[in-house]
């Protein structure tokens, strides 16, 4: 017998059936978490989640493990598993990090051959244009996302592996935040013009101005979410204005 081949395989198959499923359920419980199905600070239960989705115990708790890793849910002792509600001091880094990330990221677009640049621009483009038809009909919900979609595609295009899955954990941690002001349009025509300067910038190939708008897009972004919110603790004396 080869020394990695075992004469009993059904341990391990059963661990990868439940590796396997925790993946499910971990797609399952994320998406309605992000959906706002389950509320910042809801409590989940776990008998719930294995009925509805019939599966044991075992991959519900090995999701939830991830997503607590994540720091999308919190476990409390005897009390359960948590969806986190993010608190501003932590919006405030969250919106720092991401202006690091989406700078970079443009500066790294920008600087794409000419070919490659184009085809994102193009895509930016007809982004901007999908947010400025849900603007206009004050689908806040349609501009939300499309805003996300924009901004994933100079993420994507950018080719970092690390930096993409940084930045889709800081992206959900703040939609978390997020989830009570979608109601609002958050100055929608403001943004849309950031945006348009921004597929610009990409379209000409300018990587410093492209990094330059991205992050001064960001710091807007929070202000205008701080303006819209008007908490206390959000009116720090950091400001993401002062940002590099």
């Amino acid at each position: 017998m080869l020394p990695w081949i075992t004469s009993d395989t059904s341990a391990r198959l059963q661990t990868m059936r439940d590796t396997s499923l925790a993946k499910l359920v971990r797609e399952d419980l994320l998406g309605r978490i992000l959906r706002g199905d389950l509320a910042p600070g809801e409590r989940i239960n776990e008998p719930d989640v294995c009925a509805r989705l019939q599966v044991s115990r075992v991959p519900v708790r090995e999701a939830l493990r991830e997503l607590e890793s994540s720091g999308l849910v919190s476990s409390r002792k005897h009390s359960g598993t948590f969806v986190r509600e993010i608190q501003d001091s932590e919006v405030l880094d969250l919106y720092e990090m991401r202006s690091l990330l989406d700078g970079f990221a443009g500066g790294k677009v920008a600087a794409l051959p000419a070919e490659q640049r184009q085809h994102l621009a193009a895509e930016l483009a007809a982004s901007v244009t999908a947010m400025q038809s849900a603007a206009t009909q004050q689908d806040v919900a349609a501009y939300y996302a499309e805003n996300l979609q924009f901004h994933w595609r100079i993420i994507e295009a950018a080719g970092n592996h690390p930096l993409a899955s940084t930045y889709r954990d800081v992206v959900q941690k703040l939609h978390l935040a997020r989830l009570k002001s979608l109601s609002q349009g958050l100055s929608m025509q403001r943004s849309i013009a950031e945006h348009a300067s921004i597929a610009q910038a990409i379209a000409q190939g300018d990587a410093p101005l492209t990094n330059q708008l991205l992050t001064q897009h960001v710091s807007s972004a929070f202000k205008r979410l701080q303006n819209s919110t008007a908490t206390p603790d959000l009116q720090s004396e950091k400001s993401l204005g002062d940002l590099p």
